[in-house]
């Protein structure tokens, strides 16, 4: 498992991202799970905050994210929870604020060696949509925050 993201497009409609993370999964899971994480670390390119981090953490529980730039543009994702087995799986759905369709996410995180090998599958509607958030940038979003993440769960007393 690879220590940056990589990421991948195993079927048409899939994207699949994956980092291996020096912490244990009992950490890394917490910090996709509480909000004091979450608002440290999935920020996206720098320049953006998190002013709004609302987890449910339940089977039928629902999440809402809102970024904001610099110059006070805001984007927005929700979704409900459809499986949690802490700590080593998340389903959940997800909808992105004047994005059309959902998608169904599933993250893992393993044990491996005395770090967590992390997988995130996106599996969207259609080809069309996994394709747009491809183009949108995303995956540079996604691996800013993971690096952020790696500094959060090194910070944090073993």
């Amino acid at each position: 498992m690879p220590s940056k993201l990589d990421v991948t497009t195993p079927s048409e409609r899939e994207i699949r991202v994956t980092r291996r993370f020096d912490a244990p999964p009992e950490l890394v899971f917490e910090c996709h799970t509480k909000c004091e994480y979450v608002k440290r670390w999935l920020l996206g390119p720098p320049g953006w905050s998190m002013p709004v981090c609302e987890i449910d953490l339940r089977v039928g529980g629902r999440y809402r994210y809102v970024w904001r730039n610099d110059e006070g543009t805001e984007f927005g994702v929700q979704g409900e929870f459809r499986e949690i087995v802490a700590p080593q799986r998340i389903v959940n759905v997800e909808t992105m604020d004047g994005v059309p369709g959902e998608a169904l996410c599933t993250t893992t995180f393993d044990k491996s060696g005395d770090g967590t090998g992390f997988a995130l599958t996106m599996q969207f509607e259609s080809k069309e949509l996994r394709d747009g958030a491809l183009q949108s940038g995303m995956t540079h979003g996604m691996s800013a925050s993971y690096d952020r993440l790696d500094d959060v769960v090194r910070a944090e007393p073993s």
